[in-house]
This record gives structure tokens, C-alpha cells and sequence, in this order.
């Protein structure tokens, strides 16, 4: 198995008789069935996986040979009521990252739900305040995605928050400088990589699991396989969005996958 630790990244998951949050395509691809996410768990446990949060592989150095972190980004109600079932279900842990200003907004955690969430175990990490692009963002702004919902997160669960991911996954020095100062511990992007005992806590890569996601695929990533192609791809993608600006990028990439659905 490759080294270092593959920090797996989910978002909403599906079930029968519930809207999901968007219907966009661009959405979609990231929502996963509930039957899917319970496969994969299953799989993990059989193959004898271990699954931490966050703080957890970062303490552990990431040296535990066989383990993936799982992490689960926005707030969906999901979290409390598919996703973290499924997880003591298999003796599984996760970190949740939340965007406070979602929360109590329709399909959405309410405070009590989150709390109920970090009582059950869960680590609680930071989405950002309002799930606008980084990169975009002036000093002022940076701050009021990074430190606000880092203090919003606190009251509501009466304990320190101590990992951020970047919506997006974009990802910049200057809000590493304001997340090191606000007290983070770590800043997560979706850059494809394993991380390794000596990588860069505020530079932490995960792999988003989408939609439809083959079980050979899904049990090769995990074995730390196939990660190449993928790497090769996002770094194609990534020089995309330097080029085009945030804004054009998501237009064009909205007008592809229109075109495919």
C-alpha cells in the first residue's frame, strides 16, 4: 500500500422520499446514494480498514498503515441523519466540516442537530461562513470566512474548532497566514494526494468521492491506486481555473456538464 494517509471527501447523501439540496449537475456528481456510501463502508470494514477523523490522523502522525480519514463538507441534515448512523454502524469515525451560514436553512443542520452530531462523537470542523471561493476574497473578506464561522461553530458546541477545509478546494497563502492566527490546526483542499506523516497540515489533499463511484475503483483508491490519472487531471483542471478566473471556470464548467447530462 502507497504511504500516508487518504482523506476522503463526501458530501450529501441521497436517500428515497428526500430532495436533495441542487438539482444542478454540477451538484449531483458529488451526491452519493445511501446505499453506495453504506457499500463503501462495508468494503472498508472487511478489507480492515480503520476510518478517522481529522485531528485524529493528525495526532496519530499518519502512520497507521491501514486507514483512510473520512470527511464530509457543507452541512447537509444528512450528516446526522444517514451519514453518521452508517458510520457507528461500522464502528466508523468522521470529521464534518460546516458552513455556519447555512446552518437552520432549509435541507440544512440546525444548531441542535449539530450539536447532537459533536455529542455523538463526530469531530466538527469549518466550511467557511458563506461557501465563497478563497482565492477571490481580500484580507477583510478571508477573515470573515475564516475567523467568523470558526467562533459561530464554537458557541454552538461549546469547544474548540480546529480544522478548516476550503470550499472548492481553493486554496491560498493568504488564508493559510489567517487560519494559522484564527487557532486552526489544519486547512484541508482537494488536492488528489495521500498525505504522508511529514506533509503540510494546512495543505492537507483529499479525494472526492462522486456519484456512481465503481466498488473496484473506489477499493483501488483506497490500496492507494489509480491516484496518478487523477492527479494528472485535477492539475490540468487547476491550471484551468488560474487561467480563467473562478467565475468563467464555473460557467464553462456548468455549460459542459449540462451538455452531458
Amino acid at each position: 500500500m502507497a504511504a500516508g494517509l487518504l482523506y476522503l471527501m463526501y458530501h450529501e447523501l441521497e436517500v428515497p422520499g428526500r430532495e436533495i439540496l441542487d438539482s444542478g449537475a454540477g451538484y449531483c456528481r458529488y451526491v452519493l446514494l445511501q446505499r453506495e456510501f453504506r457499500e463503501q463502508l462495508a468494503w472498508l470494514r472487511s478489507s480492515g480498514f480503520a476510518a478517522l477523523t481529522v485531528g485524529r490522523a493528525l495526532n496519530a502522525g499518519n502512520t497507521q498503515e491501514k486507514a483512510v480519514v473520512i470527511t464530509f463538507d457543507d452541512g447537509a441534515a444528512t450528516d446526522l441523519l444517514v451519514a453518521a448512523p452508517l458510520l457507528r454502524e461500522f464502528g466508523f469515525s468522521a470529521t464534518f466540516y460546516l458552513t455556519s451560514g447555512f446552518l437552520g436553512k432549509h435541507g440544512y443542520l440546525n444548531a441542535a442537530q449539530v450539536r447532537q452530531l459533536a455529542a455523538e462523537g463526530f469531530e466538527i470542523g469549518c466550511h467557511s461562513r458563506t461557501h465563497r471561493y478563497l482565492n477571490d476574497l481580500d484580507k477583510r473578506l478571508l477573515e470573515e470566512e475564516i475567523i467568523r464561522p470558526k467562533h459561530e461553530l464554537e458557541e454552538i458546541i461549546r469547544a474548540p474548532i480546529e480544522h478548516f477545509s476550503c470550499p472548492g478546494g481553493r486554496w491560498s497563502r493568504e488564508l493559510v497566514e489567517i487560519a494559522r492566527k484564527a487557532g486552526y490546526k489544519s486547512v484541508a483542499t482537494s488536492r488528489i494526494v495521500r498525505n504522508s506523516a511529514d506533509a503540510n497540515p494546512y495543505r492537507l489533499g483529499r479525494v472526492a468521492i462522486l456519484r456512481g463511484t465503481a466498488m473496484e475503483s473506489f477499493a483501488q483508491l483506497c490500496n492507494g491506486k489509480g491516484l496518478l490519472a487523477r492527479q494528472f487531471r485535477s492539475s490540468v483542471l487547476s491550471g484551468a481555473k488560474g487561467i480563467l478566473g473562478n467565475s468563467l471556470y464555473e460557467k464553462l464548467r456548468s455549460a459542459a456538464l449540462a451538455k452531458e447530462d
